[in-house]
């Protein structure tokens, strides 16, 4: 059976044919590190140029799709506790423990929560939400 990346890079083959440009090589599936470096220092370049044609465009759609396949599957990014997601917000933002304790009431049940011994509740997850202006599904 063969696996779904290797059918889409099968496809992907098959559509990079048509994405031929003028000084820049027809773009393969990418198969190492190095290819991936080049491919993205490419499309840096067709970014910071402040007007592409069609083609460049869509030279520029197609190594987006092959860098993101690559590195969704050599750099899975793993799934964020609720806890974490909180302390990287609290972090981005500056905030200690004793900032958030109005929203929770008290600076010993927000240790609690980032020390893994309560878990948020809907009613926290709400004000969280409003607090750093996110979603509350990333507390989930």
């Amino acid at each position: 059976m063969q696996s779904t990346t290797g059918r889409i890079g099968n496809m992907t083959a098959i559509a990079i044919e048509k994405y031929n440009i003028k000084g820049f090589p027809a773009p393969q599936p990418i198969e190492s590190e190095a290819q991936n470096d080049y491919y993205t220092e490419v499309l840096y370049n067709l970014e910071r140029r402040t007007k592409l044609s069609a083609a460049e465009e869509k030279y520029a759609e197609l190594l987006t799709v092959l860098i993101e396949a690559y590195e969704e599957e050599h750099y899975p990014i793993r799934a964020a506790s609720p806890v974490e997601v909180l302390s990287e917000l609290m972090a981005a933002n500056n905030l200690k423990q004793k900032d958030l304790a109005p929203l929770f009431g008290s600076e010993s049940i927000v240790s609690e929560i980032l020390n893994h011994k309560r878990e948020l509740n809907k009613h926290q997850i709400e004000k969280l939400s409003r607090r750093f202006h996110v979603s509350p599904a990333v507390f989930f």
